[in-house]
């Protein structure tokens, strides 16, 4: 054993150990009783600790490592380096409500079946005690918040209140000898989570911009992308992407309808295709359904192996996570060793929107554009991808912990275009894969300007509406997730990129299913790592 396996495995028991929600997150169960303290006290002990991690890394010899380590050795330090530079320089804690939201690791504990009920209504009276302290020091850290972070993290608090009264009580009903020692705790955190989402909802400043300005994005981006790209280099790419993709669209939208290929016959196009849409009471079922479609579709052709034994579940997206993104999948951890299920979450049209707003909504996410976000988010996207990366074993639990985001979306656009590629949903779903390129790519440009280059929300609308020909109702909500968000909009275009690049140099005699097989057989590491383990 070298001695950099020893060292890693410090380095992730002190990460896991101070992190409750990467520990979430990985599957990974020992504070699963805690929730993250944001305390003045515990983010300095948090810096210390990873500056420790990072001289110890720094001092190894990497040349001295097999490849492996030396992939696991540059993954831990650009976790460390990320976490030193966000409590440092970024601190967002100190700024953005949203991270101090108890909900996910609340939700967590009552919806994964990978304990007992009354283990896991153990940790969750735990975590419920924690909630007074917890919302006491956001109270005291926060300062100057965004406008946009306060709102949306008002009803998210307000959400994760709801969740404690509506959905513990099913919990408590499987082990009710607990329900008097829990049902006051619950009480009680559910009036500090409503009492703060009231205290956001008073706050009459609009606070800082949320825009964090091009040297603190770009030296997010770098670590979030991990790869050699320069900001302007992404962005170049993003604009070529942008001119090869509009041509594509157009002509093949020209092919559906027999127009000329124009922009005009695209609008045109996904019209047509618009016209056949869900609405609240059907988008589940409609994923439930696309999801047996596309699992039956890459047996068929032999896109990937489907690991035995794995389940993805449609569900309903829980309020205290709305407000950012339509879907999203929530796969059990890397180390999680319970039969738990990956959950596929879409969020309905909220109660408040009008009707003319709804619309929009689904004439977006329309039947074919619902089949190609399951594709996305499920099959074979993330939820094949993060079953095929539980099932690696490494010399360290680094890439348990330090998945590449990049690498995470990316191979879910490139699932996307193998699907079209192969003939999934035939032109329709060509349209609706190109539309979804045009997106992810404007995702990266939308990302760059909007923090480094003071984007406005008319010019930034324009451009999704134009030249990425979105729904008014998908772009409002993007602008949004660009101002609450910053590098992870860029991870889709990047990802896609690199990971494409890595699928062209299938060797030759290799099958796709093969090589996209060898793809998913490292975990989830930085594309640049892949290269490095594949040997392309």
């Amino acid at each position: 054993m070298s001695d950099f396996v020893p060292v890693a495995e410090r380095i992730v028991d002190a990460i896991l150990a101070s992190e409750p929600v990467t520990a979430f997150y990985a599957g990974d169960h020992s504070q699963d009783d805690h929730l993250p303290d944001f305390s003045a006290g515990a983010t300095a002990g948090r810096v210390a600790m990873l500056r420790d991690a990072g001289n110890a890394l720094a001092q190894l010899d990497t040349d001295l490592l097999e490849p492996q380590d030396q992939v696991d050795h540059a993954i831990l330090s650009t976790m460390v380096e990320r976490r030193t530079l966000e409590l440092t320089e970024i601190r967002e804690h100190e700024w953005n409500p949203l991270m101090h939201n108890p909900g996910p690791l609340l939700h967590g504990l009552m919806a994964r079946s990978f304990a007992p009920a009354g283990q896991r209504l153990e940790s969750l009276a735990a975590r419920l005690a924690e909630v007074p302290d917890a919302v006491a020091t956001a109270r005291d850290v926060l300062r100057d918040c965004p406008r946009i972070h306060v709102e949306t993290a008002a009803g998210q608090f307000a959400g994760t209140a709801g969740l404690i009264r509506d959905e513990l009580p099913a919990l408590l009903a499987e082990e009710p000898s607990l329900k008097d020692k829990i049902d006051p705790l619950a009480v009680r955190a559910a009036a500090a989570l409503d009492d703060f989402a009231e205290h956001l909802r008073g706050q009459d400043q609009d606070g800082r911009s949320p825009r964090l300005g091009r040297r603190l994005w770009e030296a997010r981006l770098w670590h979030t992308l991990d790869t050699e790209l320069s900001a302007a280099e992404v962005l170049r790419r993003a604009e070529a992407n942008l001119d090869r993709i509009g041509e594509r669209i157009r002509e093949t939208a020209a092919e559906l309808t027999g127009g000329p290929a124009t922009d005009e016959t695209v609008r045109r196009a996904l019209a047509l295709l618009a016209e056949e849409r869900p609405d609240n009471d059907t988008i589940v079922d409609l994923a439930r359904t696309t999801l047996a479609e596309t699992t039956a579709f890459v047996r068929e052709h032999g896109i990937v192996t489907i690991p035995d034994g794995d389940e993805c579940v449609v569900e309903v997206m829980p309020e205290f996570a709305r407000g950012i993104s339509v879907a999203y999948c929530d796969p059990p951890g890397p180390l999680e060793t319970a039969d738990v299920y990956t959950a596929y979450c879409i969020a309905p049209a909220p109660a408040d929107w009008t009707a003319e707003r709804v619309d929009s909504l689904y004439r977006e996410y329309n039947d074919h554009m619902v089949r190609n976000l399951t594709v996305h988010e499920a099959m074979p996207g993330h939820f094949l991808q993060f079953a095929h990366a539980r099932r690696y074993r490494g010399n360290t639990r680094v890439r348990a912990l330090g998945w590449s985001d990049p690498f995470v979306e990316g191979w879910a656009v490139h699932s996307e275009e193998s699907m079209a590629d192969h003939g999934y949903g035939g032109l329709p779903i060509r349209m609706q894969q190109l539309k979804m390129q045009l997106r992810m790519t404007m995702n990266a440009v939308l990302d760059q300007l909007t923090h480094c280059d003071d984007l406005s929300e008319a010019d930034a609308m324009r451009l999704m509406t134009g030249r990425a020909f979105q729904e008014e109702g998908e772009a409002a909500g993007k602008w949004r997730r660009a101002l609450l968000t910053a590098t992870q909009l860029s991870t889709y275009f990047v990802g896609y990129t690199e990971l494409s690049a890595i699928a062209a140099a299938r060797p030759a005699g290799v099958t796709v299913g093969a090589w996209h097989d060898a793809m998913l057989a490292h975990s989830s590491p930085a594309p640049r790592h892949l290269r490095t383990l594949l040997g392309v």
